[in-house]
C-alpha cells in the first residue's frame, strides 16, 4: 500500500475526549467501515476533490460518505500533513445545517491556535 500523503488524527476536548472517534464507534460496522475507507481514500490522494471532498472555505473540508442512501460527513482540517477530524454527522438534509458547521470551526480554530 502506497504511503499516505496525509497522518489522520482526532480533534480532542481539553477532557480528553476525541468526539470524532466516538462518534465513528457508534456507527453500525459497515457504516463505520465506509467512512474509514472513504477517510484513508482521502489520505492516500490528497488533494481530492468533489464527489468525495467539498470544502467550506478557509480551510475547513468534509469527507463525503454515502452508505444505503444515507449519508455520513467528517468535517476536517490539514494542520501540516495533518488531517485533523474535528466533527462528524450523519447528514439528514441537502444543505450542511450551520450548527454542525459552527462546531468544526470552533474546534479547528482550537487546533490551529
Amino acid at each position: 500500500m502506497p504511503k499516505p500523503v496525509l497522518q489522520c488524527r482526532f480533534f480532542e476536548n481539553s477532557n480528553g475526549t476525541k468526539p470524532v472517534r466516538e462518534w465513528l464507534l457508534d456507527l453500525p460496522k459497515e457504516i463505520r467501515q465506509q467512512v474509514g475507507s472513504d477517510m484513508q481514500l482521502v489520505q492516500l490522494t490528497w488533494p481530492t476533490g468533489k464527489p468525495l471532498v467539498d470544502g467550506f472555505g478557509d480551510g475547513l473540508d468534509e469527507v463525503r460518505t454515502s452508505y444505503d442512501g444515507n449519508l455520513y460527513r467528517v468535517l476536517f482540517c490539514l494542520v501540516g500533513s495533518d488531517m485533523v477530524l474535528l466533527h462528524g454527522f450523519q447528514k439528514k438534509t441537502q444543505k450542511t445545517p450551520a450548527k454542525e458547521i459552527t462546531l468544526a470551526r470552533k474546534r479547528q480554530k482550537a487546533v490551529e491556535g
